[in-house]
């Protein structure tokens, strides 16, 4: 189910800031998706479960978010709400980056679009689909860049359809540094207790770091119900400091606060200490946490370790059976940042290993942004290893493209080379993509002279988004004939 795997996404979001709120608050009309209206208790309770989802959103808490959104659409399709609950789960897909994501927040919209036109964040939907549409098309997504293309064109006649392109992998952001946030404690817990506390707390570190760690200590060792968002900030402000007392503390919170906010942040803070110990404890955390939160901070501080231990620690995870393919995907993305020829390697001994299509992608992905020949080489061999799958050829020669270190006239040469037609499609957007006059030139002789109707109409479309003065003359011929 989309909302399902939305949900699974969404965990791993992390410290995401909150998204801002629609402009719209007026519910769809029950009667516009052909559903009887509800009564008002029900309405009530999908009014507090609606509510719920919203705050746990602000939160941060996309699990629970999504789940609660999940439940006003299926409990009550008939509410006020249901096509709001889906723009919000898109909403939460967008935020989690990649191309699955991507790809299911454009799903959840058009739902919205089919199922509730008159809902209140039905414009909003539209402006998130194509904001969509754009990252798409930045990863390599033909058919999303001939939308947002189109979109943005004033009224013309129609033309022939832009080549579909692979979904590629988006290259994950860096984890955002963790910030204290509210939420966690009882109502007889003072919020502006907590924040008076920090502030001085942060003036005193500030000041005087050697007297201002002995409380900061004190503060995360306290486990009362009312210290948590002290324990949050603290945190936060140890991490501006460095030394051997502060490595001790974030050892210490990483492995053993309750608070799971607090964890995460001591295991992120944890990439910016040096040395053997907290490579150690990294390595811990990583294979005997149980919370994927934690786990994926762990492999990304790892990934920030110079030492060659660390590289190591990560190649053995993604070798260990048992580990989820999102989590091991996420490390050979973090991996693939390690610009050596050691990884190099390990990933290129990986990708025939692999039997999963998104591993393989991430390796691809991985290795397409490692500099040098060989990286480039071994794109190029997965492009026209004919006994690839599909999908995969297309990735490589997509982000090979990419790389300008790759010769535009060896990508035209392979053009007359490729027996596949969905590889020509492709070969066709990945010239597209270059700024060089030869890729231009290229597109020309395709669309004058490629026997396929087909591939020719695909060459003029993309021959009709460059700016080099040569394709607009050269369209003006071929109308005037």
């Amino acid at each position: 189910m989309v909302g399902l795997k939305a949900t699974a996404l969404a965990v791993t979001l992390g410290l995401v800031a909150p998204p801002l709120a629609p402009r719209g608050h007026a519910g769809v009309s029950p009667a516009a998706v052909g559903l009887p209206a509800l009564d008002q208790p029900q309405q009530d309770q999908a009014d507090s479960l609606f509510r719920a989802a919203r705050e746990a959103l602000n939160r941060a808490d996309y699990q629970r978010a999504v789940t609660l959104f999940q439940r006003v659409l299926r409990e009550y399709p008939g509410s006020v709400h249901a096509g709001d609950a889906i723009y919000w789960m898109a909403f939460v897909s967008y935020r989690a980056g990649g191309t699955r994501n991507l790809e299911t927040a454009l799903n959840l919209l058009a739902q919205q679009r089919k199922s509730y036109p008159d809902a209140a964040t039905r414009r909003d939907g539209e402006v998130l689909a194509t904001r969509i549409r754009g990252e798409l098309a930045r990863l390599g997504n033909a058919e999303a860049a001939e939308s947002v293309f189109v979109l943005a064109a004033p009224p013309a006649p129609p033309v022939a359809q832009a080549p579909q392109a692979p979904p590629v992998t988006a290259a994950a952001p860096a984890p955002a540094a963790p910030q204290a946030r509210r939420g966690g404690q009882g109502p007889e817990c003072r919020d502006e207790d907590s924040e008076l506390r920090a502030a001085a707390l942060n003036a005193l570190l500030q000041m005087d770091s050697e007297r201002a760690l002995p409380i900061l200590k004190q503060v995360l060792e306290r486990r009362d119900p009312c210290s948590v968002e002290l324990r949050r900030k603290a945190m936060f402000l140890v991490s501006q400091k460095r030394g051997p007392e502060v490595e001790d503390i974030l050892l210490q919170a990483a492995r053993d606060d309750p608070d799971r906010e607090v964890r995460t942040q001591a295991v992120f803070w944890l990439s910016q200490v040096p040395g053997e110990r907290a490579v150690t404890a990294l390595d811990s955390i990583l294979l005997r946490s149980n919370d994927r939160e934690v786990q994926e901070k762990a492999v990304f501080s790892l990934s920030q370790h110079k030492s060659a231990r660390a590289a190591e620690i990560l190649r053995r995870f993604i070798d260990r059976s048992g580990v989820s393919d999102e989590l091991k995907a996420n490390a050979i993305f973090w991996l693939g940042q390690r610009q050596s020829s050691e990884t190099l390697k390990y990933l290129q001994d990986l990708y025939p290993r692999l039997t999963s299509e998104e591993l393989k992608e991430k390796v691809i992905f991985s290795v397409s942004q490692m500099r040098g020949a060989d990286s480039q080489r071994w794109l190029m061999d997965v492009a026209l290893n004919a006994s690839e799958p599909m999908e995969m050829r297309k990735k490589a020669l997509f982000w090979a493209g990419q790389n300008r270190n790759v010769p535009i006239a060896d990508l035209a040469r392979l053009y007359d080379t490729m027996n596949d037609r969905e590889m020509k499609e492709q070969l066709i957007f990945t010239y597209s993509q270059r700024r060089e006059p030869e890729a231009v030139d290229q597109l020309m002789a395709i669309a004058e002279n490629d026997p396929d109707g087909e591939l020719r109409k695909k060459a003029i479309f993309w021959l009709g988004q460059s700016k080099d003065p040569r394709a607009a003359e050269f369209l003006l011929r071929i109308i005037n004939k």
